[in-house]
């Protein structure tokens, strides 16, 4: 495994500020353009499939100023994700889901945007086992390959508000669909608040998103060496 040596010094406690400043700042920064590239994922399958407004609300640009609030779709999930490890998601595009051509493409739609995701951390990972380089850049590809495992699993739960959600919405019943629409904007929330308060539920998130990550041939001391570094505090 690349840089081995290096990340066993990050593991036995390897506190150098410049090292927590670089990983801290890599793994933000990585985040932020991951939330475009997810976004972005959205955007091209919907104008593929009919919707040409994406293309006018400039969702076709990898802009993230053009997916984001400042406030809600950055600065906090980035709070969240520092605070507790998990990743908020981040920005929101605007599907016309009339002008889209089926059923089936508005749910290929909500499914692009987490599917980016999983094959951002399967490159990291990818370039993590075969490219040398120094600890503090593998710990935090590593650690950023994790990330975007675990986003894309949030984002695929059937919870109204998130894509999982809008995957199956097409398909479901009228009252069904009614009712996500009232819960949306709660839902997400009461899942961040069990994830954070319920031990169990946010062991299992974490358990699913090694497995995966581990999977895709991650290299999980790393990760953990990364999560260890960027929650520098613990």
């Amino acid at each position: 495994m690349a840089a081995f040596g290096d990340v066993t010094t990050v593991l036995v406690g390897d506190r150098d500020p410049l090292l927590i400043a670089g990983v801290v700042i890599f793994v933000a920064a990585g985040w932020v353009a991951s939330l475009s590239l997810h976004e972005f994922g959205h955007a091209i399958v919907a104008y593929r499939g009919g919707d040409a407004s994406v293309a006018h609300k400039g969702y076709l640009t990898l802009d993230v100023r053009k997916y984001t609030d400042p406030v809600l779709s950055i600065v906090l999930p980035l709070i969240f994700l520092i605070i507790g490890g998990i990743p908020l998601p981040g920005g929101a595009v605007w599907i016309n889901r009339g002008a889209l051509r089926s059923r089936g493409t508005s749910s290929w739609v909500s499914l692009a945007g987490p599917l980016s995701n999983l094959a951002v951390g399967a490159a990291l990972a990818l370039v993590v086992a075969l490219v040398p380089m120094a600890g503090g850049l593998v710990v935090a590809m590593s650690y950023l390959a994790l990330l975007q495992i675990l986003t894309f699993i949030l984002n695929i739960l059937p919870i109204p508000g998130l894509d999982g959600w809008g995957a199956i919405e097409p398909y479901l019943p009228p009252q069904a669909r009614a009712f996500g629409a009232q819960v949306r904007p709660w839902a997400p929330i009461i899942l961040f608040a069990i994830l954070w308060f319920f031990t169990p539920a946010s062991t299992a998130l974490w358990d699913g998103a090694f497995w995966i990550y581990n999977g895709l041939g991650g290299f999980e001391e790393g990760a953990r060496a990364g999560a260890s570094v960027f929650r520098f505090w613990n």
